[in-house]
């Protein structure tokens, strides 16, 4: 089957497409979530798909869901995905979608970084600190933290990019935006954005624990956490892929030096030596570029799930 940009399902209603996922609604409280091969950076989908990617970070994504599951509950229903879906509809989602719960999103993107690197190493260079947090004078590119820190961002809307932002803001941001949800349950936003903290946290160190016995270095993640009625927290969305994460070899790795990836970071590398504005429409990719980042993030999911990727 050719790489999929974007699905075409007429059995279920069309929630809406992200920049990666097209979501369909399979009833009051469900939705079906398909992963495409769309590639998205710099906050702009580019207009050549990387094949099968769709399938890996959903290989993923469950992988995670399952080993992580004792930490925070989840979104997943158990439902196939194959029976939600008309039958001449299922090879277009075959091993590229969930049926997941209907939540409510946090409004913040929930960060987690072991390593300064980013725009967590541009904050520090400025202030000596990341999202308010004070980290010790003299670390360097690369520089591992003392310890994880939490450092959340706002979720921008389309065509503006994320802003790193402190706890205290984060809080105040799921006050506003969850007050009519938690109201029935007497939960706040604030006690929310901690529980989401403390989960985010504790699901780093787990998977970096794995990755690290498998050669992969977590360097930082974002994490997606949303409640339902009764104001429990849940993972949402994707867990731990190429996509959300910075995944380094830890062969490679030196301080001081910003290591290869097992992530999007060398699609970003490779559009950096264009003269492309960062705009949409996004350039079109070279067949080389495009197999070298399938290559990535199949190598990714292979040494993560200890299981051989077959497209």
């Amino acid at each position: 089957m050719p790489a999929l940009f974007e699905s075409t399902i007429k059995s279920l209603p069309l929630v809406g497409r992200g920049k990666v996922r097209d979501i369909y609604a399979v009833d009051t409280d469900k939705l079906l979530i398909v992963t495409s091969d769309r590639l998205s950076a710099f906050d702009v989908v580019m207009p050549d798909p990387v094949p099968d990617k769709g399938k890996i970070l959903t290989r993923l994504a469950n992988f995670w869901f399952a080993k992580l599951a004792g930490i925070v509950a989840n979104q997943l229903t158990g439902i196939d995905p194959e029976a939600v879906v008309a039958a001449a509809e299922r090879e277009q989602i075959r091993g590229r979608a969930l049926v997941v719960k209907r939540l409510h999103p946090l409004p913040i993107e929930a960060v987690v970084r072991g390593y300064l690197i980013g725009s967590g190493w541009q904050d520090y260079q400025t202030t000596g600190t990341v999202c308010g947090i004070d980290l010790p004078a003299g670390l360097r590119l690369a520089s591992r933290l003392p310890t994880p820190i939490f450092t959340p961002a706002t979720k921008a809307a389309p065509g503006a990019h994320d802003e790193n932002i402190s706890f205290e803001q984060a809080q105040r941001i799921c006050e506003r935006s969850l007050a009519g949800v938690l109201a029935t349950c007497g939960g706040s936003g604030a006690q929310i954005a901690e529980q989401a903290r403390n989960a985010a946290l504790a699901l780093y160190l787990a998977a970096a624990e794995h990755a690290a016995a498998r050669g992969i270095l977590i360097a930082d993640t974002k994490f997606e956490f949303g409640v339902d009625a009764a104001g429990t927290l849940h993972l949402i969305d994707e867990a731990l892929t190429p996509d959300s994460s910075r995944f380094w070899p830890a062969d490679a790795y030196h301080e001081g030096n910003n290591p290869p990836s097992f992530d999007k970071q060398f699609l970003r590398d490779y559009l950096e030596t264009l003269a492309w504005d960062k705009r949409a429409p996004g350039p079109r990719l070279p067949a080389t570029v495009l197999a070298q980042t399938r290559a990535k993030y199949a190598e990714a999911c292979e040494r993560l799930t200890g299981e051989p990727f077959v497209g």
